[in-house]
């Protein structure tokens, strides 16, 4: 009997033959929230034995989200047809998690608002600053995109940043920021730019709520950290 050497144990996961009875048939019977993620992608580019491949070089769900097209393009099985299944399938979902969109949701609390951006910045390739602006009530009347690149209180212009909230006549906003390191953890550079921007807000009588910064599916809010937004 040949013996396997413990360098060559697979990692856990279902079984071929499970697999082959096609993921679509295990998510039909078992349902979508019930089978592995090797299944979901499985049923989505309808070949088990990809799949596999491709959660192989990206194996959880957010390196999947941030993969290049051209470099899962790259995967043996895995063509442009399937390749554009799969980005189809994730802006699904993130679609799905924004609902109707951010417009008139009401933020009461640094969660909710977290909330709204998750899905989209969490999977971000590049540093980047977006203002949600919000009325007198809390509700969202939009999200505007300021910075893409590296933000630090070197470059950012807060007359930018407040520009649209001037416009649409906002009372106020929240300032989002996304790690693409993943880790959300703010730097001196994120506190500093946070402060100069409170103070630009105080000037322009839009108030500065919080400062979100989002790494991969977590979040920390400076408010929530202690930093003084009044």
């Amino acid at each position: 009997m040949e013996q396997l050497q413990f360098g060559q144990m697979p990692a856990a996961q279902p079984s071929l033959r499970v697999l082959r009875e096609t993921p679509a048939v295990r998510v039909t019977q078992s349902g979508a929230k019930n089978v592995a993620l090797v299944e979901l992608l499985g049923a989505v580019i309808g070949d088990p034995d990809v799949a596999l491949r491709v959660l192989a070089t990206y194996p959880s769900i957010e390196d999947l989200c941030r993969a290049p097209a051209t470099d899962l393009g790259r995967i043996r099985g895995l063509g442009s047809n399937r390749v554009a299944a799969i980005q189809a399938a994730i802006e699904l979902g993130r679609r799905a998690h924004l609902g109707g969109g951010v417009e008139r949701r009401q933020i009461r609390s640094p969660a909710e608002a977290a909330d709204l951006m998750m899905g989209d910045m969490s999977v971000l390739e590049q540093e980047e600053l977006r203002v949600m602006l919000l009325n007198t009530r809390n509700h969202v009347l939009g999200v505007t995109t300021v910075y893409r690149g590296n933000v630090d209180s070197a470059i950012v212009r807060t007359g930018e940043v407040f520009r649209e909230a001037v416009r649409r006549n906002a009372s106020a906003v929240i300032i989002f920021h996304a790690h693409p390191s993943g880790d959300p953890e703010p730097s001196e550079a994120d506190i500093s730019t946070t402060k100069q921007i409170i103070q630009a807000g105080k000037l322009l009588d839009v108030q500065t709520v919080d400062h979100i910064i989002i790494g991969c599916g977590r979040y920390v809010s400076l408010r929530e950290r202690g930093l003084d937004f009044e």
